[in-house]
């Protein structure tokens, strides 16, 4: 699904504008997106957990030479499903 398949169910289940849709799924990824930043957790009741952790730089190796490298340090996003999502995934009531 891309942002644009989004935008069309927006549309075809509120009744806005295309427009308006597009607008209003801008904006809950920008207010998403500018949380994350921030370092603050997301929770979705019912659908899951969006959390930005560190990594730690680490020691490691160039497959091509194997000539070990260090690999900086960075943030991650991190998605855990809630129990309500994965058991609709997988068929359960």
């Amino acid at each position: 699904m891309t942002k644009a398949d989004l935008i069309e169910r927006v549309y075809l289940k509120t009744g806005f504008s295309k427009k308006e849709s597009a607008e209003i799924v801008e904006m809950v990824f920008d207010l998403m997106k500018d949380t994350l930043e921030e370092g603050e957790k997301i929770k979705i009741a019912g659908f899951g957990n969006f959390v930005v952790k560190g990594k730690a730089s680490r020691r490691g190796r160039n497959p091509q030479t194997g000539e070990e490298i260090e690999i900086s340090s960075r943030k991650i996003l991190t998605f855990k499903p809630s129990q309500v999502l994965k058991g609709a995934i997988n068929g359960e009531s």
